[in-house]
């Protein structure tokens, strides 16, 4: 089986590679940078109408920190062909979903739209 782990940081910064080497023991294992959306709990208009998109089609909740940011970067990768065809991929929601709440006031208080999921 060729099995990858694809890790999406929600953090900015280079120091995720170092920690994952650390720990890892098998070398299964890629970075892929470009959807932390400037960093730990920064959002976007972008991402924010993505997860509303998401929750639409799906009925399942993301939060805006983490999976938000982990499916948005799996659904780009999908568009840009960059799985095999037939690949099996697994996504793993780690919950989050407590700061929505407090997601929306700081997203109110910027004039941005609001995370329109049901929690």
């Amino acid at each position: 089986m060729n099995q990858e782990v694809l890790i999406f940081p929600a953090l900015q910064g280079n120091f995720i590679d170092e920690e994952v080497r650390r720990y890892a023991t098998k070398q299964n294992w890629k970075i892929i940078d470009g959807y932390n959306f400037g960093g730990y709990a920064k959002v976007s208009r972008e991402l924010v109408d993505f997860i509303n998109d998401f929750y639409v089609k799906t009925r399942i909740p993301l939060d805006p920190v983490y999976t938000g940011k982990l499916l948005f970067g799996v659904m780009d990768l999908i568009a840009q062909d960059y799985f095999a065809p037939g690949s099996k991929i697994l996504a793993i929601h780690t919950g989050g979903l407590q700061g929505v709440k407090g997601m929306n006031k700081i997203l109110k208080n910027k004039n941005l739209p609001l995370l329109e999921i049901d929690v």
